[in-house]
């Protein structure tokens, strides 16, 4: 009996290329970077390392609802969080946190998902960037009268 893989990957390839073809931002001189609906997405100036800086000296941020986990107040551009590495724990770890005034991580990212406690951030909490985002002072995208709860403050 022949095998039907080649003919479903050799389809598989062909639609690939139609569709990537077919795509209005595909090729472009900007990169290939666009909206959903098309619209182009400006390159950023790199991150010259000023903005970083002062925002480490800025207070902590407030929270928006009782159990959010604490925003960023400096800039992540450039902070690579790879299996490997994880750029956070620079500053953030339990044994740099004091010489770099920074928060250190919490005792509960040194749980495993039944309670036990690791020697290191648990693989579950290392990539910081899923739960603690960076703030930045953006007009809202809609109106509205969201007011932080006082349990929140």
């Amino acid at each position: 009996m022949k095998s039907r893989l080649p003919r479903t990957l050799s389809t598989a390839i062909l639609m690939t290329g139609l569709l990537l073809a077919s795509c209005p931002s595909f090729g472009a001189d900007d990169g290939g970077l666009a909206t959903l609906r098309g619209a182009p997405i400006p390159k950023t100036a790199p991150d010259t390392g000023d903005a970083l800086k002062k925002a480490i000296e800025s207070a902590p941020l407030e929270r928006d609802f009782t159990q959010q986990p604490p925003l960023v107040s400096h800039a992540v551009d450039n902070y690579p969080v790879t299996r490997n590495f994880n750029k956070c724990l620079d500053c953030h770890s339990w044994e740099n946190y004091r010489k770099e005034k920074a928060t250190k991580v919490s005792q509960s990212h040194f749980q495993s998902a039944d309670g036990k406690e690791l020697p290191n951030v648990s693989a579950r909490r290392y990539f910081c960037l899923q739960c603690h985002v960076p703030q930045v002072d953006a007009k809202p995208l809609i109106a509205n009268t969201y007011q932080r709860p006082s349990s929140a403050r």
